[in-house]
């Protein structure tokens, strides 16, 4: 990579307090970007980097960030479902190119999706659930003579809910040349592109540290180009910190800013503030792993020791709502009700008549203050009923990656969900018909060894559901086994809060990561 053209400007910004202003042609973002893990589609699977692969790469079809259940071209110009309906044939745009100057060929679709299935990462479950195996992936999504692409699907559910599966993270298409040309040990280019990128969207990755910063540069093939040359993210994890940087000029966007210093913003003239709901809800989980916590009495009395009105309103003042169902409001058959409250004499009452006596558990949690803020409310909130909470907090990627191996205890952590679909989230909270430590399952449900087969069918049938009434009913009777007798306790629905310097206009931020959009900012 050539760093020359960054070298001083990294070395400023990096500086903290050494610019009055940042660069014209540069937006500089303050985020914790600690939750990385990895950069390349077919394994990201984290917030941070999901909002950077959605810069970077196009799907076939992509989302209207604004109204997310709109479809959009991307590498592909039109579609149409098959003869069958069980497949639909995608027309790629003309013309197109990555960002290499390598033309977008139909080649490069069939080589993304199979590379997704054959290095089997976190979010390749997504593209599996169309059916596709290394077996059959070839015969699945193929060129067709008149040079477009053919994808078929097995299972009992239509093309919306496929495209929909499509425009997903691991729906990127990636560059096949560049990345053959970067591939190491048989791995298809994975650490490569885990540092660079190969895609064709409106910006390049040009440099990842680490803990430190990113940036990305615009790419000046793509269809349409970015307004600013570079968006640098850099890494601060303190909100005190962010503030600081915003108020001086230093950052343009601060994005993970606490309560008190939201309050302090709104009072000043250069800085404004907005709020952008999420579609990423909060829980607690418990590991089945651990036999201490298996009985259900543990998961009924920890639903009545958190405080979510004190934590909602008065610690984290409108950052969180109360939610208690693992769709978030805004999707289809969300569930609404909120049947659990603070109540420690009741949850103390539960544990005693279980005999539970003495109990104590370590629960992960990300070292990020509103976590910790969390957190903290219930550690005291558990131990008015006799639990001990110890807290073991780490860095993002840290502790994602300890859930992801199933060594925790329990997790106080977030879900966003991988599509606009229910079943996304239904699949994640409901459903796991192969506990087994080798079949590694990208759900809450795996990574909680939560073995779940009456509510894994349950799922699969409000998938093949065609009513759209029904199919919503199917959802909420769902929600309401896993609200009450699931070892996952779910808490609040996410919403996020950033403070903009006034002269950045722009930016877009839809309710998921993937849904951040760089391209039209000016400043």
């Amino acid at each position: 990579m050539k760093l020359k053209p960054y070298a001083a400007l990294l070395g400023a910004l990096l500086s903290f307090g050494a610019l009055a202003a940042t660069p014209r042609d540069t937006l500089v973002v303050a985020k914790n970007i600690e939750d990385i893990v990895a950069l390349d589609p077919a394994q990201a699977f984290e917030f941070s980097s999901g909002e950077v692969v959605s810069n970077v790469y196009e799907p076939l079809v992509q989302y209207d960030a604004r109204d997310p259940s709109k479809l959009l071209p991307g590498v592909a110009s039109s579609w149409k479902t098959g003869a069958d309906g069980k497949s639909i044939e995608f027309t790629l745009r003309p013309n197109g190119v990555f960002a290499s100057g390598n033309p977008i060929r139909a080649e490069d679709v069939l080589f993304s999706f199979r590379r997704v299935i054959k290095l089997n990462k976190a979010p390749a479950f997504i593209l599996a659930q169309l059916g596709w195996t290394n077996d059959n992936i070839a015969q699945m999504v193929t060129k067709l003579p008149n040079g477009n692409v053919s994808v078929a699907w097995t299972g009992n559910f239509g093309p919306g809910y496929v495209l929909n599966v499509l425009a997903a993270r691991p729906g990127n298409i990636v560059d096949e040349k560049l990345v053959m040309a970067n591939e190491q040990a048989g791995d298809l280019g994975n650490g490569w592109l885990n540092r660079n990128s190969a895609g064709s969207g409106p910006f390049t990755l040009k440099m990842f540290r680490p803990k430190e910063v990113l940036v990305l540069e615009a790419n000046k093939r793509a269809t349409e180009a970015p307004k600013l040359n570079s968006v640098l993210f850099r890494n601060v994890t303190e909100p005190a910190t962010q503030r600081l940087l915003i108020e001086q000029g230093d950052a343009d966007i601060a994005r993970d800013l606490g309560p008190d210093q939201i309050a302090a913003l709104r009072s000043r003239n250069d800085v404004r503030i907005e709020d952008f709901p999420q579609a990423a809800v909060h829980f607690i989980s418990l590991n089945q792993k651990s036999e201490k916590l298996r009985n259900p009495a543990v998961w009924e009395a920890m639903r009545y020791l958190v405080d979510y009105e004190g934590i909602s309103k008065q610690l984290l003042r409108g950052q969180m709502r109360v939610h208690q169902a693992f769709l978030p409001v805004g999707f289809a058959g969300a569930l609404t009700t909120t049947p659990y409250k603070f109540d420690p004499d009741r949850a103390k009452a539960i544990l005693t008549q279980a005999g539970i006596t003495n109990l104590e558990i370590d629960m992960d949690l990300i070292n990020a203050p509103r976590f910790m803020d969390m957190a903290q409310s219930m550690q005291g909130t558990m131990a008015k009923a006799g639990i001990k909470l110890n807290l073991l907090p780490g860095t993002g990627a840290q502790v994602i990656t300890r859930y992801r191996a199933r060594q925790h205890q329990a997790m106080l952590l977030y879900w966003g969900p991988d599509f606009f679909d229910p079943h996304s989230n239904a699949k994640a909270f409901a459903y796991n018909v192969d506990n087994s430590d080798g079949a590694y399952q990208s759900t809450t449900t795996w990574r909680n060894s939560w073995h779940v087969p009456e509510l894994s069918a349950k799922t699969m049938d409000a998938l093949k559901e065609s009513n759209p009434a029904r199919r919503a009913t199917m959802y909420q009777a769902l929600q309401q086994e896993v609200q009450a007798k699931s070892p996952i306790i779910m808490t609040f629905q996410e919403q996020n809060q950033a403070a903009f310097r006034n002269n950045v206009k722009g930016y877009v931020q839809g309710s998921v990561a993937d849904l951040i959009k760089y391209e039209g900012v000016t400043k």
